[in-house]
C-alpha cells in the first residue's frame, strides 16, 4: 500500500517552510510515500499576480524546494489543487470576477478559464518533479446554475463537467501530468445525488463518461463498518478507472483535533483497503473554518494509519513504536482533544467541538447555552493543570501543551457563564450577579493568554497570513466580554433598568427542538453561525 498525506493548506493556515520539511522528516519515519499540500489559491501561478495575493501562496521557489526536499526524502511531493470549484478566495478580486459562474466554481466554457488552468499546469510542470497531480473537482453541485446559464441557457450540468474534464485532462497532458480527483461528482450521476449509496448499479453509459486514465479518488471520513467500506469500494471499482482512496485524520474540528474518531474510522477504512487491493490512500488533514486546528497534534492518527497498512493490530504494539520512534507518548498526544469533553461521561470515539463553538458562543445572546448543563462540575481546570504539567514530557511540541492548556483555562470561566448570567438576571439575583463580575474579568484574562499561546503555535508551523482571522474572531470575543461586563455593571448599577437579550428564553442552537434543550455538547464548526444570529 502507498500512502500519501495530505495537508489542507487552503483554509487560511498555510505550513511554513519548516513545517512543510519536518513533516516530509516526520512521514519518511513512518513509511509514507508521498505528500499532497493541498492548495486552492496559495501557490504562486505564472501570469497571475492575483492568484493568492496576500494568502501566505507558496512561490515557486519554495515549490522547488518542498518538492526537492521530498526527493531526497523518498516522498514524492504531488500537487494537489482545485480546477473548477473551491476557489471562493480569487473572485474577491476584479480580475477574475467575469469567470466566476456562480459561489466558487469557474465559469466553465470560458477561455479565460482555460488560460487560467494552463497557467496552473505550466507552473505545477515547472516547480514539482512528480507528474501526477490531483485536480480536485469535487463539490461544484450548483455547476451551470449562475453566469453560465445567464449566458449559454439551462443545461445539464453534467455535461458542462464532463466538457470541462476533458479541457483539463487535456491540459494536464499537454504538461505530461496523470490527473487524479475526488469521486463524489460522477459517483453522485451514477446515484442521482447520493454518494454515500452502497447499492449502485454503475451504467456503461455513465462508465463510458469518465476520462481513460484519470483516477478516482473515494473519499470518505465517516464511517465505521469495514463492510459500508468494502459496498463502496465496489462501487467505485465498476468505473474502468483506477481507484484511490481518500480517508482523514479530524483536524477540521476547531482548535483541537479527534484523534480518537480518527482511529475509529481508519481501522476499517484501512483494512478494507487491503481487502480490496486498494494500492494508493491518501490521509487528508483538512483545517475547515479557519485553520485553527495544529497539524503536528493529528501525529498519532497519521502513525497508527501507518502501522495497519502494514497490518499491525495491537495498539499497545503502534503506542511502543511510536514512543521509540518520536521519543513523546502515543497517550500524551491524545490528550490535547480532552478539552473538549466538559463531562467525564461524555462517550468517547464522538465528535465534539464544544472547545470552539462555546469560545465563541456570546454571553448574552447564549446561542449555544443549550448545550451546557449548569449542574455538571467542569473539569476545565483539570484538563488545563493536566496539560499544563504534560508539557515538559512533550519535548519539541511543548508550545501545543500552551496552546491547548490555556484554551482549557479560559473555558473554565466561560462555558456556563452564559447561563448564569441569564439565570441570575431573570431571578432578579443581584448579590449572584455581583459574583459573576470577577468571572467576566478571569475569562477576559484568560482568553489574552490564550490568544498570545495560540499567536506563538501559529507562527511555529504557519506563515504569518490568516492570522489575521484569529485575531478578529479572538479579538470580537475579548471586546464582547468587555461589553457585556460593562453592561452587567451598568445593571447592577441601576445605570440602566434591563437587558434585552437577557429577556429572552433560550431555545435549542439547532433550531428545530424548542422546549427540552439538549444540554451536552454537541458539533458545531462554523464560526459565523456560532458569534451571532446577526448578519456578519
Amino acid at each position: 500500500m502507498r500512502l500519501t498525506a495530505m495537508f489542507d493548506c487552503s483554509r487560511n493556515a498555510v505550513l511554513n517552510l519548516k513545517s512543510v520539511k519536518k513533516y516530509i522528516d516526520l512521514l519518511a519515519k513512518m513509511d509514507y510515500k508521498g505528500l499532497m499540500l493541498y492548495t486552492e489559491d496559495t501557490y504562486e501561478v505564472n501570469n497571475e499576480p492575483y492568484f493568492g495575493y496576500l494568502r501566505g501562496r507558496y512561490s515557486k521557489e519554495e515549490l522547488k524546494e518542498i518538492s526537492s526536499y521530498g526527493n531526497k526524502k523518498g516522498i514524492e511531493v504531488i500537487p494537489c489543487i482545485q480546477t473548477l470549484a473551491h476557489l471562493n478566495a480569487i473572485f474577491r478580486w476584479g480580475k477574475y470576477g467575469r469567470i466566476r459562474d456562480c459561489d466558487d466554481i469557474l465559469l466553465s466554457g470560458d477561455d479565460r478559464v482555460y488560460e487560467l488552468i494552463d497557467n496552473m499546469f505550466s507552473t505545477l510542470a515547472e516547480c514539482f518533479t512528480s507528474r501526477r497531480v490531483n485536480i480536485g473537482m469535487d463539490e461544484a453541485h450548483m455547476l451551470g446554475r449562475g453566469r453560465y446559464q445567464d449566458i449559454n441557457g439551462k443545461e445539464d450540468s453534467n455535461i458542462i463537467l464532463l466538457r470541462h474534464l476533458e479541457k483539463v485532462c487535456k491540459i494536464a497532458k499537454k504538461y505530461g501530468f496523470t490527473p487524479m480527483m475526488w469521486s463524489d461528482m460522477f459517483y453522485r450521476l451514477a446515484t442521482k445525488g447520493n454518494y454515500y449509496d452502497t447499492n449502485v448499479v454503475i451504467s456503461e453509459d455513465v462508465k463510458k463518461l469518465v476520462p481513460e486514465g484519470l483516477i478516482l479518488i473515494y473519499w470518505d471520513y465517516y464511517h465505521s463498518d469495514v463492510s459500508f467500506y468494502d459496498k463502496m469500494i465496489k462501487g467505485h471499482k465498476q468505473f474502468n478507472n483506477e481507484i484511490a482512496f481518500a480517508g482523514g485524520v479530524m483536524t477540521w474540528y476547531g482548535f483541537t483535533p479527534q484523534n480518537e474518531f480518527s482511529l475509529k474510522i481508519s481501522n476499517p477504512a484501512i483494512k478494507s483497503c487491503v481487502k480490496n487491493n486498494i494500492e494508493d490512500v491518501i490521509v487528508t488533514a483538512w483545517k475547515d473554518n479557519g485553520g485553527e486546528c495544529s497539524f503536528f497534534s493529528a501525529l498519532p492518527s497519521l502513525f497508527y494509519i501507518s502501522r495497519l497498512a502494514k497490518g499491525i493490530t495491537s495498539k499497545s504494539k503502534i503506542k511502543d513504536e511510536f514512543r521509540q520512534l518520536f521519543g513523546v507518548s502515543f497517550d500524551d498526544f491524545m490528550k490535547f482533544e480532552k478539552i473538549n469533553i466538559p463531562y467525564k461521561e461524555y462517550k468517547p470515539n464522538t465528535i465534539c467541538t464544544s472547545a470552539k463553538y462555546i469560545t465563541y458562543n456570546d454571553p448574552f445572546l447564549g446561542i449555544f447555552d443549550s448545550t451546557v448543563d449548569e449542574n455538571v462540575d467542569l473539569i476545565y481546570n483539570n484538563h488545563a493543570t493536566m496539560l499544563k504539567r504534560l508539557k515538559p514530557k512533550m519535548k519539541e511540541y511543548g508550545y501545543l501543551c500552551d496552546y491547548y492548556s490555556s484554551l482549557a483555562k479560559f473555558l473554565q470561566y466561560k462555558y456556563k457563564l452564559g447561563v448564569l448570567t441569564r439565570k441570575y438576571y431573570q431571578d432578579k439575583n443581584i448579590d449572584k450577579l455581583k459574583e459573576l463580575i470577577p468571572t467576566y474579568s478571569n475569562a477576559i484574562k484568560y482568553l489574552k493568554i490564550f490568544i498570545e499561546n495560540f499567536r506563538k503555535a501559529w507562527y511555529i508551523e504557519n506563515k504569518p497570513h490568516g492570522f489575521d482571522v484569529q485575531d478578529i474572531r479572538l479579538g470580537g470575543v475579548l471586546m464582547r466580554l468587555t461589553s457585556c461586563r460593562q453592561r452587567l455593571e451598568d445593571y447592577i448599577n441601576k445605570k440602566i433598568d434591563k437587558i434585552d437579550e437577557l429577556d429572552e428564553k433560550i431555545l435549542n442552537f439547532d433550531g428545530i427542538s424548542e422546549d427540552k434543550l439538549s444540554k451536552e455538547p454537541t458539533e458545531f464548526n462554523y464560526y459565523s453561525l456560532n458569534s451571532t444570529v446577526n448578519n456578519i
